[in-house]
């Protein structure tokens, strides 16, 4: 790549010199040196022609054409050398002459960006990425060498704002953003200390390329937003458990426990069984405590079957659809979707709920759980400033890729 980078600049050059010669006579204390630093490129010998090119530009009594052309000469001898600095001034003295194309401008500059990457001078290597671009310049390999460098340079900002931009543009043309764009926003976010960039990427991250550690960062900077409210750990740990980020004993142990005491029975035996299926239940020093959960959510099951026809019952006729939403996604939870869906649906029509936002994220999840297509619609309306939104939104992220 980089050396058709040079060949191509140098081959650009060249033609030019051809063409200017033609325009004008170049008188031959000017002309056969560079004649000698046109063939010694073609030959790759670049510090030889740069050798040449100065000893064109040391004759007196320059015409403007025979300066343009050194400068033209000597750009291609230049950049091929390596020789970033000077390949930067006769770039700005071929532009001030105003005969120099916009894609050869273009190309210049990119040649000057990479040499400077290259010698690990990055400041310099975004200065002429951003000059390329100016020049008209559309390529991506060059967008990634300009957002590396302002990476590597320091400029996280102008790194993050880049990567915003291109990230944004993919999802609006309905293509994946870039694995490793989103890993180097998130890297320019950690960087800034930016919560807003790092939610972002991380969000993207969890829906194109999830990965357990980006759903546990992205869970816990959620749980630690001010105004998050406990009730919602349940709600918390149903999607840990859902993306396969929840590992700890302690965690499928609460989990089970608040799920028992918010009467979800089925569901807790499902945390259990999960528990000690994947050996995080059952073994250890608590792994008496963690077989008297099981017992006690077996015991809770045969309680609530007893008593589930009244529960229904009383549900069906109380004035608000508060029961009837909560003893519906126990059913749902507990491997019922039909039926638990509509007796969701049936208390959310019903009213006079006293949380109805956590209605509709109940009815949301279920949905979610269940492969219904209408659970991005139900989880788009949840409101509330109090984490309900927040884990509406993240659930939609994942049913979005569970889809």
């Amino acid at each position: 790549m980089k050396q058709l980078r040079f060949t191509a600049l140098a081959a650009a050059c060249l033609i030019a010199y051809g063409a200017a010669q033609a325009q004008e006579a170049v008188r031959p204390d000017v002309g056969k040196p560079l004649q000698a630093a046109q063939e010694l490129i073609k030959a790759g010998k670049y510090k030889d022609a740069l050798t040449k090119v100065r000893e064109a530009d040391a004759v007196g009594g320059k015409n403007a054409n025979e300066s343009y052309l050194v400068e033209r000469m000597r750009i291609a001898a230049a950049s091929g050398a390596g020789d970033n600095d000077t390949a930067a001034r006769s770039f700005e003295a071929l532009a001030a002459t105003g005969k120099v194309a916009p894609a050869d401008k273009a190309r210049m500059a990119e040649s000057i960006s990479g040499g400077y990457y290259r010698a690990k001078d990055y400041a310099r290597a975004m200065q002429w990425g951003q000059r390329y671009f100016k020049e008209g310049g559309t390529s991506g390999s060059m967008r990634t060498l300009l957002i590396q460098s302002q990476y590597l340079s320091g400029d996280y900002a102008g790194a993050a704002r880049e990567l915003t931009g291109e990230i944004q543009a993919a999802e609006k043309a309905g293509t994946p953003p870039a694995q490793d764009r989103l890993n180097l926003l998130l890297n320019a976010a950690s960087q800034l200390k930016d919560p807003g960039a790092t939610v972002f990427a991380l969000e993207r991250l969890v829906t194109y390329y999830p990965k357990k550690e980006y759903w546990v960062d992205l869970l816990s900077r959620m749980q630690r937003k001010p105004g998050f409210s406990d009730r919602l750990v349940l709600d918390t740990y149903r999607l840990s458990l859902a993306t396969g980020s929840m590992s700890s004993a302690s965690d499928f142990m609460e989990m089970s426990q608040l799920a028992l005491q918010a009467g979800h029975e089925l569901e807790a035996k499902q945390v259990v069984d999960k528990g000690f299926a994947t050996g995080v239940l059952g073994t250890g020093a608590e792994a008496d405590r963690h077989k008297r959960l099981r017992d006690l959510v077996m015991k809770r099951i045969d309680e609530a079957k007893a008593a589930r026809a009244a529960a229904e019952s009383e549900a069906n006729a109380a004035k608000d659809g508060n029961a009837l939403v909560s003893l519906g996604f126990s059913t749902a939870l507990g491997g019922d979707s039909a039926k638990g869906l509509q007796m969701m649906q049936q208390g959310i029509a019903k009213g006079s709920l006293k949380r109805p936002e956590d209605a509709k994220l109940h009815l949301g999840v279920a949905q979610v759980l269940a492969g219904d297509a209408k659970a991005q619609a139900t989880l788009k309306s949840v409101g509330g400033a109090d984490g309900t939104a927040e884990l509406a939104r993240l659930w939609s992220l994942y049913a979005r890729r569970k889809g």
